[in-house]
């Protein structure tokens, strides 16, 4: 199976590693130009995920329909360009791996629903977990949800892309594994701010836990199974990005709690933190299906300015005392 992956960031980089991890060749397609030429040139990407080799077999092209003659496409480019970049592409009957995270504004779909309405004739399976790009890149012991409602499909994705250190767990639950993916981008960034405000391990755990129940809400409304958002691509992946400066979203939140204005932040970013563009949308969904999220709110509230990270935080802590769940 040909793996063509489109996206030169570092989650698409790491994801070429893993795919020619045994001799098998992999064309990866780049907007920047210098991208192609060091992967070309010199097996690196420096600009996005610098002290990595990488294989040999990698490949990298800036012509978008090189990547036609792939048996399997990974995507990995951010979200709300995920139509534009279907829409280049001629129209496909190979499985289409989504590895974005996020929902698309103004329609509010998740990025199932745009391949499908973009590649109507392509399996869509979906890729997602606690994966920080240089730990993939480098071999470090890494397990992930790979979704796919095509179970064949599905397992083939699979037994390609399984790796000694690369372990993916099969599901046919597309609408979950996307929902934790999503949702976990706007709760790091929560998270970080926490963590930059010295609010303490107590509140973090906190944190994480009440996200996880608005996520839970939020997915099962949108047709998600409990077990799949309790797993790899849900929690999973929520306790990492809310754990470590290594997650944009984290690192983003961090930089509000210590004093930063968001919108200072998000210009000086050279990679995309997902969830500052997955909050509004998200918040909108979420109204839409009647589910209460009141820490996605705040992170809206933050992202646009019109709450401080003080006002923010006694507004979470003043809420009325309820049963858990």
């Amino acid at each position: 199976m040909r793996i063509g992956v489109i996206g030169g960031g570092a989650w698409g980089t790491a994801l070429a590693q893993v795919a020619a991890g045994h001799g098998d060749d992999v064309l990866l397609w780049a907007r920047e130009a210098e991208v192609v030429e060091a992967i070309n040139g010199a097996h690196h990407n420096p600009l996005f995920l610098p002290n990595v080799t990488l294989a040999p077999a990698i490949r990298a092209t800036s012509e978008l329909a090189a990547m036609a003659g792939a048996d399997a496409l990974l995507l990995v480019t951010p979200a709300q360009h995920l139509r534009s970049i279907l829409g280049e592409l001629p129209q496909m009957a190979v499985p289409l791996v989504l590895c974005a995270k996020g929902i698309e504004a103004g329609s509010q779909k998740l990025m199932s629903e745009v391949a499908a309405e973009a590649q109507p004739g392509a399996p869509i399976a979906v890729l997602s977990g606690p994966t920080f790009a240089h730990e993939v890149a480098a071999g470090l012991p890494t397990a992930v949800t790979l979704a796919c409602a095509d179970e064949v499909v599905g397992a083939a994705l699979c037994q390609r892309l399984a790796r000694a250190t690369f372990r993916p767990y099969a599901s046919s639950d597309v609408i979950g594994a996307e929902i934790g993916g999503a949702v976990k981008n706007v709760l790091a960034i929560a998270c970080g701010v926490v963590d930059g405000m010295k609010l303490g391990l107590n509140a973090r755990a906190a944190l994480i836990s009440r996200g996880f129940a608005e996520m839970t809400r939020f997915g099962m409304a949108r047709g998600a199974r409990g077990e799949t958002l309790a797993g790899l691509s849900g929690l999973g992946d929520l306790v990492l990005t809310c754990s470590s400066t290594s997650s944009r979203n984290f690192s983003l939140g961090k930089a509000i709690g210590e004093g930063g204005r968001a919108a200072d932040l998000l210009a000086d970013r050279r990679t995309v933190a997902e969830g500052a563009f997955t909050a509004p949308v998200l918040a909108e969904a979420a109204r839409a299906a009647g589910v209460e999220m009141p820490i996605v709110a705040a992170v809206c509230a933050l992202l646009d300015g019109s709450a401080g990270v003080e006002a923010v935080v006694t507004g979470l802590l003043s809420r009325p005392l309820k049963t858990e769940g």
